[in-house]
């Protein structure tokens, strides 16, 4: 399997170029994976399953794959390796629990005030600036939601399979092969009970996918393509739009397939979708309100579509304009700019039907012999804008929202196979790498993949994470820490069950009680810190700082005896 340079063969220089190169092939390929979920978020049919089931287990393949080919090769050499993979169980599931938790409640900080602490989500601004640092880290911090009370419980709960085959583990003494033989039976009943952990996990999950932290986070994604141009406003927002909820327009018999943008007039918004638009639309709208007043001109809504690949002739835009300014003070203000939205892809939505329609009944149109206005409104939607536009992917900004969706479908898959492929190529010389760093430093291979490994597979984690909690809201906070909380029940079940399955199927010996103690310790003290209402940016601090204690604990551990 490429690549097939043998680190034991290079010198000092050639194994750090090989760490550096196999790391950065393994963060790469940890992106890819992350961008075709993310992508994946995008298509309404499969978000809910995406969320909730695709995204944490592929998030999990690069430590799994690590893992995994820990405990693969020469049998003779496997236990040896076998640290390695323990070393990336535990840096990734104790890195996971306090480095980017730290950074999430430091980035999405607010003011606590009053004595209750009550954190500052509402106020403007939400963060005081220029204080001083004993107020930065006793006065400002996060909220504590019950969607992230209830995710450490489910973490603390999933580390029974430590206790399951540690426990035994504990009272086994000798031969290495001797242990491994005594323990056979142990690891099967832990790899039952990862795997059934894993199953109710991901059937827990989907359950609660309809929430609206779900919800929240499929947003923040849409926002965020919308942003970096992948999409266009009409492809963002169609994903937004229950099909069950939006409404026919002309398309009964006897009346003309296309609407007349003289006729046009703004829908009603059904209110579920409608603070769905509003979460979406909100950061857009106030970015091209230039003199905040809470309402935007002609020629700001007109940037405002033009900037995101809407474009509309000139006249077009007059008579939509007069049309959804209800008060006629010249201004639209944001439900105003709503109802246009909504109005815009609820035509286009049912742009095909209309046709159908037209094509069953045989239907004449008298506006299509004329100018076709509302038609060419339609297609200018999708259309290219020849100034002011950004270098973004035309195959996908200038499409239809069906072809967008399309087409995402298959970048989603394209990025999730390579990232996949790319894991699963670099992740066994990764092994080997760490392997000889440690044998060259003189270090139990444990500590090196304790910290290395991390960096090369949880990255995209990290930067997920922030993404999310520098948005400041309640909500977000919630998105970030969870899904770290998702990712170490991930290791707890879906990873601690391979190295179940190596230690039952290859003979291999369970000889880790300190570093089992290190990481179920960790996730006990966070599941525990976090059952309060509010962390300040102090405990962050502290979290912080678990992760170099925890190498030590586990280096105390063995100076006192323990394997």
């Amino acid at each position: 399997m490429l690549p097939s340079i043998d680190a034991s063969e290079v010198g000092t220089t050639g194994l750090i170029w090989l760490f550096f190169s196999y790391g950065y092939a393994l963060y790469v390929a940890s992106n890819y994976i992350s961008d075709g979920s993310d992508l994946l978020l995008l298509v309404p049919s499969m978000a809910g399953l995406v969320g909730s089931v695709v995204l944490p287990l592929l998030g999990a393949v690069p430590d799994a794959a690590i893992m995994l080919f820990s405990g693969l090769g020469d049998i003779s050499e496997a236990q040896e390796t076998l640290s390695v993979g323990v070393g990336a169980l535990a840096g990734s599931t104790i890195m996971l629990l306090t480095v980017p938790w730290f950074l999430s409640v430091f980035a999405g900080r607010v003011d606590l005030r009053g004595p209750q602490k009550n954190p500052n989500y509402t106020g403007k601004p939400k963060l005081t600036s220029g204080i001083a640092i004993t107020q930065t880290l006793l006065h400002t911090g996060i909220g504590i939601t019950d969607e992230v009370r209830h995710g450490a419980l489910i973490m603390m709960i999933t580390t029974i399979p430590y206790f399951l085959i540690q426990v035994p583990a504990i009272f086994m003494d000798g031969l290495v092969e001797e242990v491994a033989g005594r323990e056979k039976y142990w690891a099967l009943s832990g790899l039952v009970i990862c795997l059934a952990g894993f199953v109710a996990y991901m059937i827990l999950q989907l359950r609660s996918s309809s929430n609206n932290m779900e919800k929240t986070k499929r947003i923040a994604i849409m926002k965020k393509f919308l942003h970096e141009g992948e999409v266009s406003l009409s492809g963002a927002l169609v994903g937004a739009l229950d099909g069950d909820d939006m409404p026919t327009v002309g398309s009964a018999k006897g009346r003309t397939i296309y609407q007349s943008i003289v006729e046009f007039r703004a829908l009603e918004v059904p209110e579920t979708i409608k603070l769905t638009l509003k979460e979406i639309l909100r950061d857009p709208f106030n970015k091209y309100d230039e003199d905040r007043n809470g309402t935007l001109d002609r020629s700001e809504v007109k940037t405002l579509l033009r900037d995101f690949h809407e474009t509309i002739s000139d006249d077009e835009f007059e008579a939509m304009f007069h049309k959804s300014d209800k008060d006629g003070d010249g201004t639209i203000d944001f439900d105003e700019f709503i109802s246009i939205c909504y109005t815009f892809i609820t035509m286009q939505q049912n742009q095909r039907m209309r046709i159908e329609l037209a094509q069953q009944y045989d239907l004449e149109n008298p506006l299509h012999k004329s100018n076709n206005i509302s038609h060419k409104v339609m297609n200018s939607m999708f259309s290219e804008e020849d100034e002011e536009e950004e270098d973004i992917p035309e195959d996908i900004v200038d499409l239809e929202p069906e072809e967008q969706q399309a087409i995402i479908k298959k970048r989603a898959i394209f990025y999730l196979t390579i990232g996949t492929v790319v894991v699963l190529a670099f992740s066994d010389p990764m092994v080997d790498v760490m392997q000889q760093i440690g044998r060259r430093l003189n270090l139990a291979p444990f500590y090196v993949a304790f910290v290395l490994a991390p960096i090369a597979a949880n990255i995209s984690e990290v930067i997920a994470s922030l993404f999310y909690a520098k948005k400041k809201t309640r909500k977000t906070i919630s998105i970030s820490l969870t899904a770290l909380e998702g990712a170490a029940c991930m290791n707890n079940t879906f990873c601690l069950s391979i190295f179940m399955g190596l230690i039952y199927f290859r003979g291999l010996a369970w000889q880790y009680t300190a570093e089992t103690i290190s990481i179920v310790v960790v996730q006990l003290i966070i599941g525990l810190l976090v059952q309060r209402k509010i962390m300040t940016t102090f405990d962050a601090f502290l979290v912080l700082l678990i992760f170099p204690l925890s190498i030590v604990l586990v280096a105390v551990l063995e100076k006192l005896g323990f394997d």
